[in-house]
C-alpha cells in the first residue's frame, strides 16, 4: 500500500465504486464493504467465494488509485509474477499455490501440476499484521484462485475483509482462446515484468 494512515480517501470512486454502510461499523473503517458491479449469480461457480466479496480488475485500478489504505495481493505462483507480469500496484506476492517441483504433467490444463503453498495462511497474517490494511483485494490469474483462497482466510480466521478480484491479471478466454476479454492488463492497468525486492515474503521479510 501507498501509505496505511489515510483512510477515507474518498466517497466516491469512478466506475461506480464507493464504500457502503459499515457492517458493522468500526472507527477505523475496518470491517467496511465495498460496493461493486459484480453479480454473483452471472459468476462461474469456481470463481465464488463463501463471504459474497467480489470486485472487477477494472473497480480494484479505480479503487488502488483512491485508497491508501485497501492492499493488492497477487497469489499466483513466482514464476507468474516473473514471466507473465503483474499489477504495478501490487502490496505482494504471497502464492497460494507453488510449481510442483516434481513438475507432474496435468493432460487436462495442458499445464504442469501445482501444489497447496503451506505457508499461504502464515504470510497472509503476517502481511495483515505488518500493514493492517481496511480490506485485501485478491488476484490471480482469472479468478478461481483467489475466491478459493479467499474462502481459505476466512476459514483460517482472517478478519480482515479479502475479495476476489473476479477476472484476474489475465482475463478470462475469449471464443479464439486468448486472455483478452478482462482482467487488470485488458482494463489498462498499469503493470511490469520488473520484479522489486521484497515482492515475495520470505523468512527474512515476513
Amino acid at each position: 500500500m501507498k501509505s496505511i494512515t489515510r483512510l477515507f480517501a474518498a466517497p466516491a470512486l469512478a466506475l461506480g465504486l464507493s464504500l457502503a454502510l459499515p457492517l458493522p461499523a468500526l472507527a477505523d473503517g475496518h470491517g467496511s464493504k465495498l460496493d461493486t458491479s459484480v453479480i454473483e449469480s452471472e459468476l462461474p461457480k469456481k470463481k465464488t467465494n463463501a463471504t459474497s466479496t467480489y470486485i472487477t480488475a477494472a473497480e480494484s485500478i479505480a479503487l488502488l488509485a483512491e485508497r491508501d489504505d485497501v492492499a493488492l495481493v497477487d497469489i499466483r505462483s513466482p514464476e507468474e509474477t516473473m514471466f507473465v507480469g503483474y499489477a504495478n500496484e501490487t502490496d505482494a506476492n504471497i502464492p497460494f499455490k507453488l510449481v510442483n517441483p516434481d513438475h507432474p504433467y496435468n493432460a487436462k490444463k495442458n499445464a504442469y501440476g501445482m501444489m497447496d503453498n503451506p505457508a499461504f495462511i502464515d504470510q497472509i497474517k503476517g502481511f495483515v499484521a505488518a500493514n493492517d490494511p481496511a480490506a485485501v483485494l485478491i488476484i490471480c490469474r482469472s479468478g478461481s484462485r483467489s475466491a478459493a483462497a479467499v474462502d481459505a482466510l476466512v476459514e483460517a480466521g482472517v478478519e480482515t475483509p479479502s475479495y476476489t478480484v473476479v477476472d484476474g491479471f489475465e482475463g478470462d478466454k475469449s471464443d479464439a482462446g486468448q486472455r483478452t476479454v478482462n482482467g487488470w492488463k485488458n482494463a489498462g492497468g498499469a503493470w511490469t515484468y520488473k520484479v522489486r525486492a521484497g515482492l515475495m515474503p520470505t523468512a527474512a521479510n515476513q
